[in-house]
C-alpha cells in the first residue's frame, strides 16, 4: 500500500496521533501527527485536522491540514496567515524573560531561559520563522 492511498479506518495509534497534534511543545510532533492522519479518513481524523487548519499557531501546520482535508473532499478555506504576534501577548512574555535575567546577559541566555520557560512560545516561533528564526530572536531580544 502506498502512502497516497487513504485508508477509511483509524489508525492503531489514533489516541496517540491526536494528542501528538495538539502538543504545544513541538510543532514538529504536531506536523508528523497531521501528516500521518491525513492519511487516515474518518470522521474523528477529520476533526482533528480541522481543528489544527483553524487553531494552529504554526501556519505550516494549518497548510498542511487544509490540503489533507482538500484530499479528503472536504469543503474547507484556508485561514488567512496571522499578521503580527502569534502567541498572545508575546511580547509581553519576552520582555518579562529579559528582565529576569542580569544586566548584560547574553542573547544566547535569553534564547534558553525562553525555551525553558515558555517552551510553546519559543516553539511556536521556531516553527513559524523556519531557519530565519535565531536571527529574528535575536533581533526581537536586541530591541526590548
Amino acid at each position: 500500500m502506498n502512502n497516497k492511498e487513504v485508508k477509511s479506518e483509524l489508525p492503531a495509534n489514533y489516541e496517540e496521533l491526536k494528542k501528538a497534534a495538539s502538543r504545544t511543545s513541538s510543532w514538529r510532533d504536531r506536523l508528523d501527527a497531521i501528516d500521518e492522519l491525513g492519511k487516515w479518513k474518518s470522521k474523528q481524523t477529520i476533526d482533528v485536522l480541522k481543528g489544527r487548519m483553524a487553531n494552529d499557531p504554526v501556519y505550516k501546520i494549518q497548510k498542511i491540514a487544509f490540503h489533507k482535508l482538500q484530499a479528503f473532499g472536504e469543503d474547507v478555506v484556508l485561514p488567512p496567515q496571522k499578521k503580527g504576534e502569534l502567541i498572545k501577548d508575546a511580547t509581553k512574555i519576552f520582555k518579562r524573560i529579559k528582565k529576569s535575567l542580569p544586566e548584560g546577559h547574553s542573547y544566547e541566555e535569553f534564547s534558553e531561559k525562553l525555551k525553558k520557560m515558555r517552551l510553546d512560545v519559543y516553539d511556536a516561533y521556531e516553527g513559524e520563522k523556519g531557519t530565519d528564526f535565531d536571527s529574528w530572536l535575536k533581533t526581537t531580544w536586541q530591541s526590548l
